[in-house]
């Protein structure tokens, strides 16, 4: 991605140190996407990052999406 700006490198890139990253990856139902955790067992689906071209095709994946998981103990 190209961010472009008048403002110096250091005032845009300040405070990402402390950001933390949450996501996660999982494999639901054959395709792995990489998802927001809303609680133990719903996350929102950021992106899918499988290498079969059909599983972008399917709406009920698309990024935004509220999915249901069981968490692995």
């Amino acid at each position: 991605m190209i961010h472009y700006t008048v403002l110096p490198l250091e005032v845009v890139l300040e405070g990402i140190e402390q950001m933390e990253d949450t996501s996660i990856q999982l494999t639901v139902n054959g395709i792995t996407m990489q998802v927001q955790p809303i609680n133990a067992t719903q996350a929102s689906i950021i992106r899918i990052t499988s290498c079969n071209p059909q599983h972008y095709l399917n709406p009920q994946y698309s990024p935004g999406r509220i999915i249901e998981f069981q968490p692995v103990i």
